[in-house]
């Protein structure tokens, strides 16, 4: 695990090197454990961050049915990459920078977060063989997305963590239907924020 000379330094300076140490000894891993796993495949959100080669960051958002990220190993889990505005910004910071962090929240029932870093490679379905995927498990994969997935994120895991439960605040969820009921135009197209005619 690879603690940067910013936060030693930080951790002098204002005196909080016993109580890092302590987490990093007690609460950091490089490898994902049973209860994490177990804890990813219930998710059905999860933020990303990605930077290009120049260090220029970008944070985006992904969600899907439980389970849309999975854990092939405890090195080693993958997530859809569907349908989006086409800017392709995550994918394009990976295709110069493979330096990714994954931030998993769960907000509903237990308020406790999850950081992985890692390195992110981009794959296309065929391509998946090269994990040990055989065609029909691919096909299966294909399936179980609805068609949905238009390529995968494989992230090779480099450090793993807690984020807890303090400010995380305790969230309601609502049926699929509630957000597609909307009547919001504004929010279903994109506009929601009024740039178009700026």
């Amino acid at each position: 695990m690879k603690m940067s000379r910013g936060e030693r330094e930080l951790q002098k300076q204002f005196g909080t090197e016993k109580r890092a140490g302590a987490f990093y000894k007690n609460q950091m891993t490089d490898s994902l454990t049973p209860r994490m796993a177990d804890f990813i495949a219930a998710q059905e959100m999860l933020f990303i961050s990605t930077a290009d080669g120049g260090g220029n960051c970008d944070a985006s958002f992904r969600a899907g049915q439980a389970g849309f990220v999975r854990v092939l190993s405890e090195k080693t889990l993958m997530y859809p990459e569907y349908r989006g505005n086409g800017v392709m910004a995550s994918l394009g910071n990976i295709s110069e920078n493979p330096h990714i962090g994954l931030m998993f929240i769960d907000f509903t029932e237990h308020q406790i977060g999850l950081h992985i870093n890692g390195a992110a490679q981009i794959l296309e379905h065929d391509a998946l063989s090269s994990l040990g995927f055989n065609d029909e498990e691919i096909h299966f994969l294909n399936e179980q997305e609805d068609g949905r997935a238009e390529r995968w994120v494989v992230v090779t895991v480099h450090e793993a963590y807690i984020h807890c439960s303090k400010h995380i605040p305790v969230l309601r969820k609502h049926s699929d239907d509630y957000a597609r009921d909307a009547d919001d135009r504004k929010r279903k197209g994109g506009d929601f924020f009024e740039v178009k005619n700026k």
